[in-house]
């Protein structure tokens, strides 16, 4: 059988529907996302990546709302609780379906391999704090790493753990601590037979059938996946499994994308969206905000490679040598990556503020295009209770009117007031 050949924009497309993003969850037309959508989109993705930054929302519901919509974050923290997800380390820590645990139990029984984050000399150094906080949690149940006063006299700060958080740590990557709950997004731990009773060890699969399981499901959660890109979705190690030897068994299906000189690889459980995509009738309508940790941009060369997309992510970079902003999201409209914008959410006082918005080079501008990116960004500010939008920078400078207008509009629907302040750049006219 022939391989089928598909158009970047098709690859993309293909991609995107994959992720659950190929269109836009219209409002009120569509019924609200409910908690059981927030469970299927995590399964659909495999893994939703955590990370604590909350200029915007933090990342795991950013994710989930750009695909679900309006939704309530609690459900997520929710099925953490009732043991339907749990945390541990996969793409980079990360919520994973409840079932899929087994799959990542190879990793906490050789926790070593994981490399710093694991910290075995802190384990060899400090046996008596390590055994003290496990004591603790066998004996009061389960802590938070703020229910251990520090005893190292020293200074607290981001990476300066005491040494009772380094153990709760190095015990939940150990897999003998599980993270019971959050509070206020702060980790709740508990002796893993309490969060998970039952689990036994033999139940574990063999080490090939676990390469194999992740390879097939990076591939399913990509849509489309070269063979560069496969290991980078659950971080996984050499030896990787041969994919020409899948395709031969017909576990995953090949096909060709133009220009590009290697092959990408398919899931069979995606062959319907293969075929539309090959016939050009597989059409991306979503636009929305992307969290700096989506899987759609997560990986650099991925997004570079598929969408032509040249993405950093600023906050660790000094303020004098950022180029586009702090906490930049990526705006993805019909199938397309078109830009980044630099955004906060200051909830206190209601406002959703553009601090700067930048379209990529030779975008053309267009009423449309002002009209979706403003409808994206009125959503996002809705839901998190923002009920004015401030744009402060944008470029190139004749988008200026066409997206303060096209805002102007969005809010209106939306009965929601905007103001914009523009500083006019003349770095891209």
């Amino acid at each position: 059988m022939s391989e089928p050949v598909l158009t970047i924009g098709a690859a993309r497309a293909l991609h995107l529907a994959a992720q659950g993003m190929l269109q836009t969850r219209l409002q009120p037309r569509r019924a609200r996302a409910t908690k059981d959508d927030v469970l299927a989109a995590i399964r659909r993705m495999g893994v939703l990546q955590i990370d604590t930054i909350s200029v915007v929302a933090r990342s795991p519901y950013l994710v989930l709302w750009s695909r679900l919509g309006d939704y309530d974050p609690c459900w997520l923290d929710a099925l953490l609780e009732e043991g339907k997800l749990f945390e541990y380390w996969a793409h980079e820590a990360c919520f994973i379906p409840i079932e899929d645990y087994g799959l990542y139990r190879h990793r906490m029984i050789d926790p070593g391999s994981l490399g710093w984050k694991y910290a075995a000399g802190f384990l060899r150094d400090h046996p008596d704090v390590v055994e003290r906080v496990l004591s603790h949690i066998r004996t009061h149940g389960p802590a938070r790493s703020a229910d251990f006063e520090r005893t190292d006299g020293q200074a607290g700060g981001w990476w300066a753990w005491k040494p009772e958080k380094r153990s709760l740590e190095l015990l939940f990557t150990a897999g003998v601590l599980m993270i019971a709950r959050r509070q206020n997004f702060h980790r709740i731990y508990d002796l893993a037979e309490r969060v998970l009773p039952g689990w036994d060890d033999s139940r574990m699969p063999p080490m090939e059938t676990v390469r194999r399981e992740f390879a097939l499901r990076a591939v399913k959660a990509l849509g489309l996946a070269k063979a560069g890109w496969i290991a980078d979705y659950h971080r996984t190690k050499p030896p990787h499994v041969d994919l020409d030897a899948l395709h031969e068994a017909g576990e995953l299906l090949r096909a060709k994308v133009e220009n590009w000189r290697e092959p990408v690889y398919v899931h069979p459980d995606h062959a319907p969206l293969l075929e539309q995509a090959a016939a050009g009738t597989l059409a991306a309508s979503a636009t929305s905000l992307l969290s700096p940790f989506d899987p759609i941009v997560w990986h650099r060369k991925r997004a570079l490679e598929l969408f032509d997309f040249d993405y950093r992510l600023e906050c660790y970079t000094p303020a004098d040598k950022r180029r586009y902003g702090y906490f930049t999201l990526p705006i993805l409209r019909r199938g397309a990556l078109v830009g980044r914008v630099d955004a906060k959410a200051h909830r206190k006082a209601g406002v959703f503020e553009l601090k700067a918005l930048a379209l990529e080079p030779g975008m053309r501008l267009s009423a449309r295009l002002a009209d979706d990116i403003a409808a994206a960004v009125v959503r996002c500010a809705r839901w998190h209770a923002c009920a004015q939008v401030t744009l402060v920078h944008a470029e190139p400078v004749a988008f200026v009117p066409l997206l303060r207008a096209a805002l102007g509009r969005a809010a209106l629907a939306g009965q929601q007031p905007v103001r914009t302040r523009v500083q006019a750049t003349s770095s891209a006219a």
